[in-house]
């Protein structure tokens, strides 16, 4: 849970985004503002400051709120102060939009949210049984793209039927734009699409992404603990999909924060005094 504060840093909240403990990031930039964005704060939902009192009322009180704009002044404190008179755990990005783009964080690409997830819940639609490359895509979409995302699992004929049917996404089958491109995997496809390749350490778990889903263990020397990892688990779980997700979803957790916080860290014996 963060801890009650008036601003939140850019720093502090990208090291909660991607984990479980993000909070819920809404954008109150003047529409005008908003619609002339290349990119958007990650799992973040735009929400109109002047009708507060209708979306104020549908968001999670068990969860803290982070409230962003263009710079940080009198839309996101006003919203923020509202939030707060409420009974939220209610902060501002300090110094909104601009400060993050200042410490050269990520945004997510506006036009390929607003093509793939228009709308929060956005619903996806893959192959089940998933292993490696069907649980990282639904991970970084529910991290980065849209927290509240809905994902489906059903045969693997049945992806795109079912996704024209009820006007879900398809990812990681053939044929469709979220999907393997060459030696590639779904992973590296949906942050070359949503702006998100480049990032470090997004792209450091990607190459063990893509090491352990297409059976090249020399791309990365932790690609072939994850194929183990995942293989067992999916073994465990069976037919139980979303069950699957849950603890698939600890384990990138863990592998983004070993990339942001640990990654030099070695270990040997006999152990070192600290």
């Amino acid at each position: 849970m963060m801890a009650p504060g008036f601003f939140i840093s850019p720093q502090d909240l990208w090291f909660l985004t991607g984990t479980e403990r993000v909070p819920q990031i809404v954008d109150v930039c003047r529409r005008d503002v908003h619609d002339s964005m290349r990119g958007v704060l990650p799992a973040s939902i735009w929400h109109d400051p002047a009708a507060g009192d209708g979306w104020m009322n549908a968001l999670d009180r068990t969860r803290p709120v982070v409230v962003a704009c263009k710079a940080g002044h009198q839309l996101s404190q006003s919203t923020g102060a509202l939030l707060r008179a409420g009974g939220f755990n209610a902060c501002v990005l300090e110094g909104g939009y601009e400060a993050w783009n200042g410490a050269r964080l990520p945004l997510v690409e506006r036009t390929a949210l607003e093509k793939h997830a228009p709308r929060s819940p956005s619903v996806w639609v893959t192959r089940r049984r998933p292993k490696i490359d069907r649980i990282a895509c639904p991970w970084l979409i529910r991290r980065f793209i849209d927290a509240n995302a809905t994902i489906l699992f059903v045969d693997p004929p049945e992806v795109t039927h079912v996704a024209a049917e009820i006007g879900a996404v398809p990812f990681d089958v053939e044929g469709v734009e979220l999907s393997h491109e060459g030696p590639r995997c779904s992973f590296d496809t949906m942050l070359k699409v949503f702006g998100l390749e480049g990032e470090p350490t997004l792209d450091r778990l990607a190459l063990i992404v893509r090491g352990a889903d297409t059976a090249r263990h020399d791309l990365a020397s932790e690609a072939a603990g994850l194929h183990a990892i995942s293989l067992g688990l999916s073994a465990l779980a069976g037919d139980d999909d979303h069950g699957l997700l849950q603890r698939g979803f600890v384990l990138y957790d863990g592998l983004l924060a070993w990339a942001r916080h640990a990654a030099e860290e070695r270990h040997n014996w006999p152990a070192k005094s600290a």
